[in-house]
């Protein structure tokens, strides 16, 4: 099932808020669990929703979490997406500054799809910004979506912040986007979603 399905259920349902605790602790476990077999150091992403995002107890949550479970702060990176950023700006200052604090890192997702602003974006306590996928798909055949990409390329380096392309599938997207200065990449050119146990195949 889609994300895009059940997410907007648990959130009308208020079931967001115990999921989005257990997504969290279940990730911070699991990249404890890598690192413990020896096969880190690596940063964690996890994808907050709106209602998780506007909940004052979100920061005392999330470090209470990397406390019980014993990860280092900067091992974890939250993922917002643009338009949850940009609903409440002034709240979403206060809360990334208080993630940025505590060693936390954020990131702005599907960076492009929304309505930026400039003014809010250097404001915001983020390290990386996301390529969106649909950005992504035609770069190699589409100058419109070729000059787009490099433009965010340029402006979160010029910004300080480094750069992820999602929904990466063939070669040629890869090395354009190499080309470019983009700092990471993820997609089905590397490797489809994998189960926990999976994974840990993987990286071995």
């Amino acid at each position: 099932m889609s994300p895009a399905e059940f997410i907007p259920v648990a959130e009308d349902s208020g079931l967001i808020l115990p999921i989005g605790e257990w997504v969290i602790r279940t990730a911070v476990r699991q990249a404890r669990q890598i690192m413990a077999d020896g096969l880190g150091p690596l940063v964690m992403a996890v994808n907050l929703s709106a209602v998780q995002f506007s909940q004052p107890t979100l920061p005392d949550l999330v470090g209470s979490i990397l406390d019980q479970e014993g990860l280092p702060p900067e091992y974890l990176e939250l993922e917002l997406t643009e338009r949850v950023a940009m609903n409440q700006p002034h709240a979403a200052i206060a809360a990334m500054d208080n993630l940025h604090r505590r060693g936390i890192r954020m990131s702005i997702d599907d960076f492009g799809t929304g309505y930026s602003s400039l003014s809010y974006l250097k404001k915001f306590k983020v390290y990386k910004l996301k390529i969106d996928q649909s950005f992504v798909r035609d770069i190699n055949t589409d100058a419109e979506d070729k000059a787009i990409v490099s433009a965010v390329i340029s402006l979160a380096d010029s910004l300080g912040l480094a750069t992820i392309a999602e929904g990466v599938e063939t070669s040629e997207q890869k090395a354009f986007l190499q080309q470019q200065g983009c700092d990471e990449m993820q997609g089905y050119l590397f490797s489809r979603p994998l189960t926990a146990s999976q994974l840990l195949e993987f990286l071995r």
